[in-house]
């Protein structure tokens, strides 16, 4: 279904600074990561054939994994088609490298070899698993990559593609290859939960990594979302989960669905990072349709049940705000002591913003917001709904907008 999205694609941000880098002297293998259905493959296929150059593009997503020795394959092709195109740059795409063991040794070989030769020979790598990306350039790649992180799709990019309101990108969320079925309730909802949830479960999270309890992995999944927003401490979860596991394999479980672009458990802002750590989580999904496809409610529904429609309102501003940390922008929490709460506490350099959320119309003051200032002295205070920021106008802008001193 991405390949059916052109322009929109191409004119995200992350496209242009692709681009960019493709134009410049060989120095580092471009790595474009993200979620599953964000549309990697299609930004990186859109810009390869605008740019010019020659290139191969080939994918690893296969049921059974492929070889080390299927990326050398990949490799000696390119190599022989720039000496086709008369040592002019050639570009070698390669998709869901993350699924081939020991991937990353390979392509530092590959790639030193080329160095050393004076090649001109550019790398882009795909993955939609973040976190196991991020392993292999660590533990083999240090020096040599740049990483362009593609996030979820935002209010304004789903506006501009499918012109959806607000109520609507509240509800379905930033998927766009699920965008034209919308018009199909239950359709939309059983592709999110089989293409979607699914498959990154099955695929980015199980299939690769080392998982001792993957019941116990796919029900914290949906804990996570059916308490999305909501603070939830490890004990508690394993009390929900009626489980024998562990608070430190829950946290591991939370990280690796952290890591495939799903949900998040946002930490508590403190002074101390030891506090940090062991703090309660925040639980958050990267995507609001996440929390209603598995529901099986319509639009008006939702809407109609205000306590459930106003945690929609602040999953999606922290959504907004996480997918924005993921890119690099900022650093998220969330504050509480005793029973005053910040929901937000974004840190960006050396700003600090304390974000208050309000689906309805604020009342009174914000104990919460009055004692953290006190505390910690924020570089700015931001409500967001009610009397202060329209949801809309939230959404549609860049976090950094907002969050940057």
């Amino acid at each position: 279904m991405m390949s059916n999205i052109v322009l929109p694609s191409y004119t995200r941000p992350m496209a242009k600074l692709l681009t960019q880098r493709l134009g410049e002297p060989r120095r580092f293998i471009q790595v474009v990561s993200g979620p599953r259905q964000v549309g990697k493959t299609t930004l990186v296929r859109q810009v390869l054939t605008s740019s010019g150059m020659a290139f191969r593009y080939a994918s690893a997503d296969e049921p059974t994994l492929r070889g080390r020795q299927w990326i050398e394959e990949q490799w000696d092709a390119v190599r022989l088609l720039q000496r086709q195109e008369d040592a002019k740059g050639v570009v070698l795409a390669l998709d869901e490298v993350q699924k081939i063991s020991g991937w990353s040794e390979v392509v530092k070989r590959l790639w030193d070899e080329d160095s050393a030769a004076g090649s001109n020979l550019k790398v882009i790598l795909l993955g939609s698993a973040p976190l196991l990306i991020q392993r292999g350039l660590t533990e083999s790649l240090a020096g040599r990559f740049e990483i362009i992180h593609l996030p979820h799709w935002t209010f304004s990019e789903m506006r501009s593609c499918f012109g959806w309101d607000l109520d609507t990108y509240l509800f379905y969320g930033g998927y766009p290859g699920a965008a034209p079925l919308i018009t199909d309730p239950q359709r939309w909802s059983r592709y999110i939960l089989d293409a979607l949830i699914e498959t990154t479960i099955s695929r980015d999270v199980l299939l690769l990594t080392r998982v001792d309890k993957p019941a116990l992995l796919r029900r914290l999944f949906d804990l996570a979302c059916s308490y999305s927003g909501q603070i939830l401490s490890y004990t508690k979860m394993l009390g929900q989960l009626q489980d024998a596991g562990n608070t430190t394999t829950l946290a591991h479980y939370l990280a690796l669905l952290a890591g495939a672009g799903m949900v998040i458990g946002m930490p508590k802002f403190s002074g101390s990072t030891v506090r940090r750590r062991g703090s309660s989580p925040k639980l958050q999904v990267l995507n609001t349709a996440l929390m209603t496809a598995p529901l099986g409610l319509s639009m008006d529904e939702a809407r109609s049940d205000r306590s459930f429609w106003g945690r929609l309102v602040e999953s999606a501003v922290g959504a907004h705000l996480a997918n924005a940390q993921n890119a690099g922008t900022c650093k998220v929490f969330y504050w509480r002591e005793r029973n005053r709460e910040v929901d937000f506490v974004v840190q960006a350099g050396r700003s600090l913003t304390a974000i208050e959320v309000k689906s309805g119309r604020a009342r009174g003051t914000l104990p919460g917001m009055d004692a953290f200032s006190a505390a910690f002295k924020p570089t700015r205070k931001l409500l967001v709904g009610g009397d202060g920021i329209p949801i809309g106008k939230f959404l549609e802008k860049p976090v950094e907008e907002w969050v940057k001193a």
